[in-house]
């Protein structure tokens, strides 16, 4: 079958704004319906089981973070090496690199996994669940540990195609899957009423047939995933490099779930209604936070093709255009959560009490927006570059921001339950401006660098 080269992008000549715009546009749909595995999870369950299931599903959502995070690192410190290679255009380079991050992929996950199953419920207990909702959120969890390896597997297939500048090819498998995941949840929670276990089991399943529908189409489709038996040896040196970069993704992943893991555990202290108010609300922000992620993955392919490419002053230019159009979906969102929050809480619960509460604690949120915003933007940046070091400063800063803010804010009698999300925006901000000032300290090591090079 002859090698398919229209899907891939080289993001090292041409206008930035229109190669990211291009770049983004098919990832951002893609995550949207990624999303949506979540999403029909919690609309179908909250809808036709009710509040303590939705409650449930949520109560689990930072320990399953915490968990894919230290597998996703891996995948997308790959994949930022694979576009390194690229923009360098060294194809045996690029070949080794998809290679090797897939042993790595292979073992972390069934590794993980494994751990993660076994610590549910301790976990679980730790945060403080419920008790009338730990029987169901152990339930779920524990399938969500057994699907991490198909997480993982989707991850690694789409982190190396990205990497390529091909942001079409993972988005045809997703919707497929997503619509799968739809079918599933109706057929599993509405139709043989098997509550959050049915929930848990369609998406899995779902993932599965994403991931390995990747995988498969990329083998057969992209050159750079022909291998022949020398492509196909293990190299240590390049092995590293993903580790060198990739471990310090995956702590700040894990870093911020585990913050994340202990704002749930000041959610949980409020009661069922509280674990429910903040279920939908993080399910609504997942949306919000889609287009800055992908504007962030988006620069980062950007970045890492230019820094292989040695246009360092591309990189400063891409990072000013990538800042603006941030600034601009920020602007456009905070008019709509302001006004239209009740209603879009609506769409996850009929219970008042948390429908009230949710809306409330979205409009205190989006005053925020701009600072989550700038924390992948500059992200995006720096992990092309391959900056370990702030992979792991940013984690750490959200540590202490959501270890500390959300127990001093809703200690304060005029604040209370609400300290929950004023907490969210100030991390956000704090996390943001340390992003910015690591960003200003490289930028001009690049520029000086980018004349350097023109002398």
């Amino acid at each position: 079958m002859k090698a398919h080269r229209s899907a891939i992008l080289n993001m090292t000549e041409g206008n930035p704004v229109s190669l990211i715009i291009k770049f983004s546009i098919p990832m951002l749909i893609g995550n949207l319906f990624q999303q949506l595995y979540n999403l029909v999870d919690s609309v179908i369950v909250g809808q036709f089981v009710g509040a303590d299931a939705l409650a449930a599903i949520g109560a689990t959502g930072s320990v399953t973070f915490l968990f894919f995070a230290l597998c996703n690192g891996i995948g997308s410190g790959g994949g930022i090496i694979t576009s390194q290679f690229f923009g360098k255009g060294n194809v045996d380079e690029i070949k080794s690199c998809i290679v090797n991050t897939g042993y790595i992929m292979l073992v972390f996950p069934l590794v993980v996994g494994a751990i993660a199953y076994i610590l549910t419920s301790p976990v679980l207990a730790l945060l403080d669940t419920p008790p009338e909702i730990m029987a169901d959120a152990v339930a779920y969890m524990k399938i969500m540990c057994v699907g991490i390896v198909f997480v993982s597997l989707y991850n690694y297939a789409s982190s190396m195609l990205r990497a390529l500048g091909d942001s079409k090819t993972p988005l045809y498998f997703l919707i497929f899957s997503c619509l799968l995941n739809t079918g599933l949840d109706l057929l599993f929670v509405v139709v043989f009423h098997m509550s959050v276990v049915g929930a848990g089991i369609a998406t899995v399943i779902s993932q599965f047939v994403s991931g390995i529908s990747c995988l498969v189409y990329a083998v057969l489709r992209n050159e750079y995933f022909r291998m022949e038996k020398k492509d196909l040896r293990f190299d240590a040196a390049i092995s590293v490099k993903i580790l060198k970069l990739g471990i310090p993704l995956s702590l700040q992943f894990s870093l911020i779930a585990i913050s994340c893991m202990a704002l749930q555990k000041v959610v949980n202290s409020y009661g069922k209604v509280a674990v429910a108010a903040f279920t939908a609300t993080s399910r609504i922000e997942q949306i919000i936070h889609q287009p800055y992620q992908t504007l962030g993955a988006a620069l980062s392919t950007f970045t890492g093709q230019n820094y292989g490419a040695n246009k360092k002053q591309r990189i400063v230019e891409g990072y000013h255009k990538g800042f603006l159009l941030m600034v601009v979906f920020s602007l456009l969102m905070l008019p709509v959560i302001q006004l239209f929050g009740e209603g879009i809480t609506r769409i996850f619960v009929t219970d008042e009490a948390v429908i009230e509460m949710g809306a409330k604690a979205l409009r205190i949120t989006s005053f925020f927006y701009a600072m989550l915003g700038m924390i992948y933007v500059v992200r995006g940046v720096l992990n092309g570059l391959g900056d370990s070091f702030f992979a792991l400063l940013n984690g750490i800063v959200e540590v202490i921001g959501r270890f500390t803010v959300p127990f001093l804010l809703t200690a304060i009698p005029v604040i209370g339950v609400w300290g929950i999300w004023w907490s969210v925006g100030v991390v956000w901000s704090v996390s943001g401006i340390t992003a910015w000032m690591r960003y200003l300290y490289f930028s001009k090591r690049l520029v000086a660098g980018s004349r350097r090079d023109e002398a």
